[in-house]
C-alpha cells in the first residue's frame, strides 16, 4: 500500500524545526531529505529513519524494521506527533550521516 501524500506532508511538517524538509516520491513511497542528506524513508504510513549511534542514543527504545522487503533496518518511528524529540532526534542522526555525493556531471561529445 502507497503512503498517503497528506502523511508525508505531516511528517515533513513535524521535522520543518531540524532543518530544510524535502521529499521526494521513490518507487511508489517518499523520501525525506533534511538539508539535502536522505534521512528517512515513509513507506506504508510509517515513518523509517535510518539508523545512527547518534540517534539510538537519543531515542534508545525504538523499533528498528525494514521499510519495504529485502531492505536493511531502519528505526521505525511510531510517534511521529512528538514535534520537539523527533527534531532532536532527526538532528542527531543528521549530523552523523554522509553528505551525499556530487552528482556526476554526463559526458556528451
Amino acid at each position: 500500500m502507497a503512503s498517503n501524500l497528506d502523511f508525508v506532508a505531516f511528517v515533513a511538517d513535524q521535522l520543518s524545526d531540524a532543518g530544510q524538509i524535502t521529499y521526494r516520491k521513490m518507487f511508489g513511497e517518499y523520501g525525506l531529505y533534511c538539508d539535502g542528506k536522505i534521512i528517512a524513508l515513509v513507506c506504508d504510513n510509517q515513518l523509517f529513519v535510518k539508523i545512527t549511534e547518534a540517534g539510538r542514543r537519543v531515542w534508545p527504545d525504538l523499533t528498528e524494521a525494514p521499510p519495504y522487503e529485502g531492505a536493511k533496518n531502519y528505526f521505525l518511528v511510531e510517534d511521529v506527533e512528538n514535534r520537539e524529540k523527533l527534531t532532536q532526534f532527526v538532528k542527531a542522526a543528521w549530523a552523523e550521516l554522509p553528505e551525499p555525493k556530487p552528482k556526476k556531471r554526463s559526458q556528451k561529445d
